[in-house]
Parts: structure tokens; C-alpha cells; sequence
């Protein structure tokens, strides 16, 4: 018998479907046994994958951890291992980047099964309760979040992606150039519009992640509006809770420009310790696959990362019509750095950011230690004072 061991993390989109593929893999294949466990989304996003890849054989990932892994050996190429037209169904088949946010320096880290990127969400009876509307502008957000009405999250992981997403917006780029995270005037523009967001917003946010924020919109009537957070899918389900959300884009800045998120989501891949690695491809490329994607794993409380599921009619009536109305937003949205070294920096810098919105930081205080934490991230061991 050959076991394969996977982790993932703790939530209802992660765990329930992929123990439906593992179970409908088993049915098929006999002689295999897959067992799934999971650890929080914190430790999802930022613990270091040494100890996970001489644990686990499949390790569902996010894509900024490719440099740390390939400069490591902790994981398999995929790329050398795909047949052409393998590639080309998952390059031409996943929505938005989902699949070639996994490629980097030609290698690929995994195979991609779950997609997700910010998107604003509202509990559309209090936003008509309270006589408003979905945001479509940054006035319209700022007004909403004025009136008590609009939240986002407050991790520092979260406040540094969606100042990443403002600081693209106004025409600046994270990571391009070694001593500067982006361009000083672009990034603290962001600073500031992120500052005026959150400055009627309850101090609860900095304690909340994306997860925390969808159950508190769905199990009270506190909250009518989120600004933006990665995308759970889950609670516009009606069969999830019986105060479904719903999605829309992202709002225009008041000069026209246009958000772009930044890419979430995962994949699986595969690490150097797997005991049978054409087994574990076959089982992630099965999970992976426009069929299970647009089937078990959606139904199991999936958030496929296939075209095909995203845009079929169906599921999207099933989903509460996640599919439709987030759709824009995933096609359009941003891949982050992959260096070795990039992850931490994500919370590193995220730091000074949210001491920066609680008043704690100058502005000119923040934008040197975001700098100080990201070129320690870039390889450069001096010390911000």
C-alpha cells in the first residue's frame, strides 16, 4: 500500500475538498491512501516549509514560496515532469495567473487547484438597510467607511498586499529595484490612501485576517462592507450560512485608475522526500483537472482555480454567485516577488504599516522601515536603528 501524506490549511475551502479527491483518487487507484491534515492560516502563509517538506509528501502552497523552495531543493521541478500539452491545458485553463504565478526561473512549484485574490464583499440587506450601495469609487468606499459601515482587514500580511495593490495602481512597482521597495512617491501615496481608509474604522480590524471577517459578517449584522480581502467564496453559499455575502470589484480610484489585486490561491506540490512522485503528480494533476475541479471539489466547498468551473452556470448558482460576480477581479489581478526571502517580508513590513494607520508611525518613520525590512529580505543584513 502507498501512502501519501499532504497538508493544507484549516478552513472549510481547503480541507473538505481535497479529502473528496483523495477519496475518489483511492476509488480508482487501488493500492494508494492519501491522509490530509491541516494547520492555521497564519502558519499557512508564513512558517518556513523546511520542516513541512521532510513531513509531508504534498504540500498545498502559495506561490511567493517558490525562490525559498527551489533554492532549498525542497521541492520537485514540475515542469521536466508535464507533457506539453499538459502545460498548455493548465496555462490556457486556469483563471487569471493562476498558473503561471507557480513558474519561476523555469521551473514550475506546483500544480495549481484553489485560486483566490482581494475582492470586496457586502451583506447586501444592511447596505440596503442603511440606503447605500456597493462601492464603485474611492469616495464611495471612503464615505462607507466614514459612516461605520466598511472594514478590511488589519493583519499585517493583509495591509502590506493591499498596499502593494495601491501602490501598483498609482504606477509603482513592489520589488523592482534592490535598495527601494517601489517608487517613494507612489508608495506613500498608498500609505496615505490605506491611513484615510482606516481611519473610521473600528480598532478590531488589526486583529482580524480575511477568515475572521467573513464570519463576523455572516454570524452578525455589524458589518455591511469589506473593503477588500482574499476571496472565501464559501459565504455567498446559502448551504454555508443563512446571511450569505456577496462579491463585486474592486472600486475605481477617483481619477479613473482601475485596482488590481494581488494573487492568492494555491497549488500542490510535491516535496523531495515523496516516496512515489508519478503517483502524487497523478493525484494533483486528478485535483487539478477540469472535471474534478467543476465537480467533487467545487461541490465539497472548493474555490477552483479552472476556467471551466468559474464560468460554468450551475455551479455559480450553487456558489451564490461567487463565480460571476469575483470572476473580474481574479482574471485581472497581480503576481507577487518570488525571491528567496520575500514571504516574511510580507508580515515584516506589514509591521510598521499598521503602526503607521494606528497613528503609532510618522510617515516618513514607516516608509524607512518598510525599506530597512525589505532590504534585509533582498539579502542586505543591516539593521534599521
Amino acid at each position: 500500500m502507498l501512502e501519501l501524506t499532504g497538508i493544507t490549511w484549516n478552513h472549510s475551502r481547503a480541507l473538505p475538498p481535497l479529502v473528496a479527491t483523495a477519496q475518489r483518487y483511492e476509488e480508482l487507484h487501488t493500492g494508494v491512501r492519501i491522509l490530509w491534515e491541516k494547520r492555521s492560516l497564519h502558519e499557512f502563509g508564513h512558517l518556513p516549509i523546511d520542516a513541512l517538506a521532510q513531513s509531508f509528501d504534498l504540500i498545498v502552497i502559495d506561490h511567493p514560496w517558490a525562490g525559498f523552495c527551489f533554492a532549498r531543493d525542497l521541492v520537485h521541478d514540475l515542469a521536466p515532469l508535464l507533457s506539453s500539452a499538459q502545460c498548455a491545458d493548465l496555462e490556457q485553463n486556469s483563471i487569471g495567473p493562476s498558473f503561471t504565478s507557480y513558474l519561476y526561473g523555469g521551473k514550475l512549484l506546483g500544480i495549481p487547484i484553489d485560486a483566490a485574490t482581494p475582492t470586496p464583499s457586502c451583506r447586501p440587506d444592511l447596505l440596503e438597510a442603511h440606503g447605500q450601495k456597493f462601492p464603485e469609487t474611492w469616495s464611495e468606499l471612503l464615505a462607507l467607511a466614514d459612516a461605520g459601515q466598511a472594514v478590511m482587514p488589519g493583519f499585517p500580511a493583509d495591509l502590506f498586499l493591499n498596499w502593494s495593490m495601491l501602490v501598483a495602481a498609482l504606477g509603482g512597482e513592489i520589488a523592482a529595484e534592490p535598495e527601494l521597495i517601489c517608487d517613494e512617491t507612489c508608495g506613500r501615496g498608498a500609505m496615505e490612501l490605506l491611513r484615510r481608509l482606516a481611519e473610521k474604522m473600528p480598532a478590531q480590524i488589526y486583529d482580524w485576517n480575511p477568515i475572521a471577517i467573513a464570519e463576523l459578517m455572516t454570524r452578525t449584522d455589524d458589518i455591511a462592507h469589506c473593503a477588500f480581502a482574499y476571496s472565501y467564496g464559501n459565504y455567498c453559499r446559502p448551504s454555508f450560512t443563512d446571511r450569505p455575502l456577496r462579491y463585486g470589484p474592486l472600486p475605481r480610484l477617483d481619477d479613473g485608475r482601475p485596482l488590481r489585486s494581488i494573487v492568492g490561491g494555491t497549488g500542490i506540490a510535491l516535496s523531495k522526500r515523496c516516496p512515489d512522485v508519478a503517483r502524487a503528480l497523478d493525484y494533483a494533476l486528478f485535483t487539478g483537472s477540469a472535471a474534478i475541479q467543476a465537480g467533487i471539489y467545487t461541490l465539497s466547498g472548493g474555490q477552483p482555480s479552472r476556467r471551466e468551473a468559474w464560468t460554468d452556470t450551475a455551479l455559480d448558482s450553487v456558489a451564490g454567485g461567487f463565480f460571476r460576480e469575483a470572476r473580474h477581479d481574479q482574471e485581472d489581478c497581480l503576481i507577487r516577488p518570488r525571491y528567496d526571502g520575500y514571504v516574511p517580508l510580507q508580515e515584516e513590513a506589514g509591521v510598521p504599516l499598521q503602526q503607521y494607520l494606528r497613528g503609532e508611525l510618522s510617515a516618513d518613520r514607516c516608509w524607512e522601515e518598510i525599506n530597512a525590512r525589505y532590504r534585509v529580505s533582498r539579502g542586505d543584513i543591516r539593521r534599521w536603528t
